[in-house]
């Protein structure tokens, strides 16, 4: 019973630390999803062998959407013209970070930490998307770009142009719709995934003794090739990677080790590898692998030397950031979030227990990679047993 209590107030604890900086992630995420039109990305992927890829990866960074999610993005861009390269850029640096894991890295890890990961997501996808296009050279494609409605779909901007659809709107109109997006859909989305992050947190500070990691993780490529051989199959969001990513510090691993997890872990999963092949091809799929798996290793280790260089203890100031919140606002934060993770919760605890029952589900909602549906835009729909 001790040890449930210590793994549990472990991830409280995480929770607490995080949750400011999670909603304000959420939010930030809401006015990105209204504010920023699909058609104006779109626009800026198909031409130009190197300038669509830096952009791609640009755009990709502040989205808050995980492996699973961004694969319909993705796909979605990819029909609208963005070339290959473009396209690859955008898988890699959309998953690996995003405005929502920026802030819980700065409340949970440390502010080296949090420049470094959307750094080395944006020199990932680069990397992999300029590899792409020289080995296979876009052709000029017509952009069918998709002009509907963000907000409410009002109209699909074929007889509006967009001086005119600028006025259906007011500003507190798009608020309200990305403050319903961040909480109805995004999180919902994240909840699930989060949870277990904390709940492995809890696991690794509270059972892991401190001797231990560091003997085969403390740092070097041995330890990182690892990582990157743990983090490429498994399904995990950016967001979630963070506490546990939080832990391994805390327990002796290297920050450059960490951040090869926090890269490997949200870009793939063994599930959308299908789903990559349709989109980029087999040699596309691979060469993306690849460099995810080399450029993930050479930030790492550039990472631990940039820490030897500077003389900072990562132990010693991890977590600081999420102290300068005050305890009243931290629990209120972590309250807040409990709240509304009820319902997605509970839809996954159903999830699971269908699973183990042997029924098959049509699901209410998505949740990530476990959403049962291929665009995984978190529509509701009917359940009902086969």
């Amino acid at each position: 019973m001790n040890i449930i209590l210590n793994i549990l107030q472990a991830a409280w604890e995480l929770l607490r630390e995080s949750s400011i900086y999670i909603i304000i992630g959420l939010l930030m995420g809401g006015l990105l999803k209204v504010f920023l039109s699909p058609a104006y990305v779109a626009r800026h992927l198909g031409k130009g062998r190197y300038a669509s890829v830096f952009k791609a990866a640009l755009f990709g960074i502040p989205l808050p959407l995980c492996s699973c999610g961004v694969l319909p993005a993705a796909a979605a861009l990819k029909k609208q013209g963005a070339n290959n390269g473009a396209t690859a850029a955008f898988l890699i640096a959309t998953p690996e970070s995003g405005v929502d894991s920026m802030v819980v890295s700065y409340a949970l890890l440390d502010p080296l930490m949090t420049i470094a990961r959307p750094i080395a997501a944006f020199l990932t996808a680069v990397i992999a998307g300029i590899t792409e296009n020289i080995r296979n050279p876009p052709e000029h494609q017509t952009m069918i770009v998709d002009q509907s409605c963000p907000i409410d779909n009002c109209c699909n901007g074929d007889n509006c142009s967009p001086t005119e659809h600028a006025n259906h709107h007011s500003n507190r109109e798009k608020a309200w719709a990305g403050f319903r997006f961040a909480f109805m859909e995004l999180w919902p989305e994240l909840a699930g995934w989060f949870f277990v992050g904390l709940l492995l947190g809890g696991i690794i500070t509270a059972l892991v003794p401190d001797n231990f990691l560091p003997l085969y993780l403390g740092g070097g490529l041995a330890a990182m090739l690892l990582m990157v051989a743990v983090g490429i199959p498994i399904y995990i969001c950016a967001t979630a990677s963070t506490p546990i990513a939080a832990a391994l510090i805390l327990k002796g691993v290297s920050p450059g080790t960490a951040l090869v997890f926090l890269l490997a872990g949200p870009a793939t999963n063994i599930t959308s590898l299908s789903v990559l092949t349709t989109i980029l091809g087999k040699r596309g799929t691979a060469l993306y692998l690849v460099n995810i798996a080399v450029v993930s290793v050479c930030c790492g280790l550039m990472l631990d030397q940039l820490y030897a260089w500077s003389g900072i203890s990562p132990t010693a100031i991890i977590g600081k950031a999420g102290e300068l919140m005050p305890l009243w606002l931290q629990t209120a934060g972590a309250i807040v979030l409990l709240i509304l993770s009820i319902q997605p919760l509970s839809y996954n605890i159903k999830q699971l227990i269908n699973r183990f029952s042997r029924k098959k589900t049509i699901p209410l909602f998505s949740t990530g990679c476990g959403c049962g549906s291929d665009d995984c835009k978190g529509k509701p729909n009917k359940t009902k047993n086969a």
